[in-house]
């Protein structure tokens, strides 16, 4: 009996597996966002909007694109909803959305696979508009397959 229930978890496990490698369970809200935000990360020069709050600490080179140290740190910013990470060089850009509760302090430090050389952002979505900030990463040996 044991047997068979290993067996159908493993099916089901291989199923969702399955449906994810198709891209059948992407988050869609986070990846229709995302153009939206590199179009605000782009375009961030030509609005006005101060990022000098928004701190952004990578490394100028990195020597293995797998792992990458970024931070973003926008501690001097008040009303923080959430702050995203856009590696604008990857097939996919959207790197990490990391959304606030309340009282949370706003900052974030992760590691992201880089496929190549390229600008990275740091997008802030506040409740009085998103400010950006960006920094480039001269990757040497790319980490996305």
């Amino acid at each position: 009996m044991r047997r068979r229930l290993f067996l159908k978890g493993t099916l089901a496990g291989s199923a969702i597996t399955a449906a994810l490698g198709a891209g059948l369970l992407l988050p869609r809200a986070a990846l229709a966002a995302w153009p939206k935000a590199v179009m605000e990360a782009s375009s961030f020069g030509d609005t006005g909007t101060a990022s000098g709050s928004v701190k952004i600490k990578a490394p100028e080179i990195a020597e293995n694109g797998a792992v990458v140290p970024i931070t973003i740190d926008a501690t001097g910013v008040d009303g923080v909803e959430s702050i995203s990470i856009v590696a604008a060089a990857n097939s996919r850009p959207l790197a990490a959305t990391y959304r606030m509760g309340e009282g949370a302090i706003p900052f974030v430090s992760t590691r992201l696979k880089m496929s190549k050389t390229g600008d990275v952002y740091g997008v802030v979505k506040t409740v009085s508009g998103t400010l950006n900030t960006k920094t480039q990463v001269k990757v040497t040996v790319g980490g996305c397959a």
